[in-house]
């Protein structure tokens, strides 16, 4: 067996296990990301000058998880209560609808009214209360999971030096090596997860400003969706703009909200993403456009909107593995934006 087919054979397993484990390391990923959000928001308080320098670090770190989780849930509370209040207001909404397909009707001169009558009978309710019961469910069990394996990391934390080292006591240098190559990795995803959220609050603060103005119904839901969902590189925040426009049509009955709402959202998120979050990334990802795309459509097709999400940080984790083995360097080159691999990050 030759070396390209050793390659093809390896490749081939790693995407069965990452396809069949899916329920086990995408709450593991998350919780990975969640205590690297916990590590950079406890070294930040460190700045605060009483807090910083009287509070153990330990302590900073409960601390830091106790108001990253209160944030979390009173999000997801909003999130909760939105969803079910659009739910159980989908009747009031029923004019609008009757308006809209009339005006689609007389506009494109099409029979609107009775494709949606055939698609709608062929809708069972139960099938979707179970799909939806199913969806909640796996959202409760990956949070309990994430939850746990987060607590997990941070006792293994206080000894993965230790075992490092002893791991490692043989050769000094690999340790140190080792060492720099994990720091470099905690530098880079930290760095990107804090900038893209920045650019998300943004996006999601300016979009809910345009939501208010156009006084649209559950303003704080939608701009929530947009902060989430601009996570996903490059389609993310433009998807989740389709959501509040469709709903605009439906609540006001026409589509001159809905217009504005479109092209003003658009346009912040095309200023944000193009113009101000490159800035403040700067050239830390180093990652080439392309590799950038086929990375979100390929983790996509594998883990779908979690893939998506962690995309970026997962090709850079791999670009900087890569960079640091010799044999695999000429790779890590191809992978890179620029082609130096060794530009400070």
């Amino acid at each position: 067996m030759n070396t390209f087919s050793k390659y093809v054979i390896g490749f081939a397993g790693v995407i069965i296990v990452l396809v069949y484990s899916q329920s086990i390391l995408v709450p593991f990923i998350f919780a990975l990301l969640l205590w690297f959000t916990i590590r950079v928001f406890s070294s930040i308080s460190e700045k605060i000058p009483i807090y910083g320098k009287y509070i153990p670090k330990k302590l900073k770190k409960i601390f830091s998880a106790i108001f990253i989780f209160s944030i979390l849930y009173f999000f997801s509370q909003i999130v909760l209560s939105s969803f079910n209040s659009i739910i159980q207001s989908h009747h009031n909404y029923n004019d609008n609808i009757s308006n809209l397909i009339n005006l689609i009707n007389e506009q494109f001169q099409i029979d609107l009214e009775a494709y949606i009558k055939t698609q709608t009978s062929e809708i069972s309710i139960a099938g979707f209360a179970e799909i939806l019961f199913d969806a909640i469910s796996n959202i409760i069990s990956s949070t309990l999971m994430i939850v746990l394996f987060t607590i997990f990391i941070f006792l293994e934390e206080t000894h993965f030096d230790k075992k490092l080292k002893q791991f490692l006591s043989e050769s000094t240098s690999n340790y140190n090596n080792l060492n720099s190559t994990l720091n470099k990795i905690e530098w880079s995803v930290a760095r990107y997860l804090g900038i893209k959220t920045m650019s998300s609050l943004l996006t999601g603060f300016l979009s809910f400003i345009v939501f208010y103005m156009c006084d649209l119904n559950f303003a704080i839901f939608w701009a929530f969706l947009i902060f989430l969902l601009n996570y996903i590189p490059t389609i993310g925040s433009l998807l989740a703009t389709v959501f509040p426009v469709v709903f605009s049509m439906l609540q006001f009955g026409d589509f001159s909200n809905a217009l504005i709402i479109l092209f003003v959202v658009s346009g912040i998120q095309i200023v944000i993403g193009n113009l101000i979050e490159p800035r403040w990334m700067g050239n830390s990802m180093n990652i080439s456009p392309l590799i950038s795309i086929i990375s979100l459509m390929f983790w996509g097709l594998i883990w779908g909107t979690t893939g998506m999400i962690v995309s970026v940080p997962f090709t850079v984790v791999v670009i900087i593995i890569l960079s640091e083995i010799e044999s695999t360097r000429p790779l890590a080159i191809l992978l890179s934006e620029k082609g130096d691999i060794n530009e400070k990050r």
